[in-house]
């Protein structure tokens, strides 16, 4: 019996270095979607203030008696 006891446990010990590597790939996939969802959100506060400034730049344009779509064009970087 004893013998049969540990040739089980020699089996078992494969199976437990595998779930401990299942499990650090686990842990390491969601440490690197958090990453990757930072790196969204800190990406869409840059075009939020991109859209603002951009807002500001028509609107000024249109002040000085421009249309629409050249103070879009003028804002875009054209002449």
């Amino acid at each position: 019996m004893t013998e049969e006891n540990k040739a089980d446990k020699k089996k078992c010990s494969g199976k437990g270095k595998a779930m401990f590597a299942y499990g650090i790939l686990q842990l390491s996939s969601s440490v690197i979607s958090a990453v990757a969802l930072a790196a969204i959100a800190l990406s869409l506060c840059s075009v939020k203030q991109e859209s603002k400034v951009f807002n500001e730049c028509v609107e000024e344009v249109q002040a000085n008696g421009k249309s629409s779509s050249d103070a879009v064009r003028f804002c875009n970087g054209g002449k």
